[in-house]
C-alpha cells in the first residue's frame, strides 16, 4: 500500500468531503421524529408482551403452587 504524506493526505479527505450528500434540517428533523415514534411503538409492544408472559407465568404457577 503507497504512503502519501499529509498534504496528500488532507487534499483527499477533503475532495471526499466535497462527495458527501449532506442532509436538509427538513430531513434530519423528520428522520429524527420518526425514530422517536419507531422507539415508543417499540416500548410499548415489548411491555404489552412481557405483560402478557408475566399473566401467562403466574397462572401457570398458581395452579402448581
Amino acid at each position: 500500500m503507497a504512503r502519501t504524506n499529509p498534504l496528500q493526505f488532507i487534499q483527499q479527505v477533503r475532495s471526499e468531503v466535497a462527495k458527501v450528500v449532506w442532509p436538509s434540517r427538513r430531513e434530519v428533523v423528520l428522520t429524527t421524529v420518526m425514530v422517536f415514534i419507531m422507539a415508543t411503538i417499540t416500548a410499548i409492544f415489548f411491555a404489552l408482551v412481557d405483560l402478557g408472559i408475566r399473566s401467562g407465568l403466574q397462572g401457570v404457577l398458581s395452579l402448581f403452587g
